[in-house]
């Protein structure tokens, strides 16, 4: 039995020898299939890294402009607030000078209606000293009977112009 339990032992051997061979082959088969799909996988995953990028790059683009016309936009709000302010400050001054304008007018016309009213006051006087004149020498009133009363805007043109202004002065007796 000797001569041939060493062949059955080399064939064991190469048995287990042919099962380690079958065996890491399978496992080499499935390492390279398992090894194909991660590679599949990484294009995948590059092909999708590339897009992100480019998607990435034109966000970027897209923010930087959309920065640019924010930043043109606060100009021209900045330069309208400033418009709107100087109007404003020129609407006022303008404001102002036509408020002191109307004030000065409306002092103007105060002393004037103060001017007009001493005159007629120094007509009434004038007429009462006349009248008292004509009394005193005789002569009959010049405004009997004829007096007509006139509206009084009239009056007032004809009081202004009628007194002759600076001439001498009425003493009175």
């Amino acid at each position: 039995m000797a001569p041939s339990a060493p062949r059955t032992r080399a064939a064991a051997a190469l048995r287990m020898k042919q099962i380690t061979l079958d065996n890491q082959s399978c496992t080499i088969r499935r390492l390279r299939v398992q090894l194909a799909t991660e590679r599949r996988g990484l294009a995948t995953i590059k092909k999708e890294h590339e897009s992100t990028q480019v998607a990435l790059d034109s966000s970027h683009k897209t923010i930087v402009g959309l920065t640019e016309i924010g930043l043109c936009m606060s100009k021209k709000v900045e330069r309208m607030k400033a418009k709107k302010r100087h109007t404003r400050e020129s609407h006022m001054e303008c404001h102002h000078k036509w408020q002191a304008r109307i004030q000065e007018a409306e002092d103007s016309l105060q002393a004037q209606h103060l001017i007009i009213e001493a005159l007629v006051e120094d007509k009434d006087s004038l007429l009462q000293i006349i009248q008292g004149l004509q009394e005193a020498i005789g002569a009959p009133a010049p405004f009997d009977d004829e007096w007509e009363e006139e509206p009084e805007e009239d009056l007032e043109e004809e009081e202004i112009e009628e007194i002759p202004v600076g001439e001498g002065e009425i003493v009175d007796e």
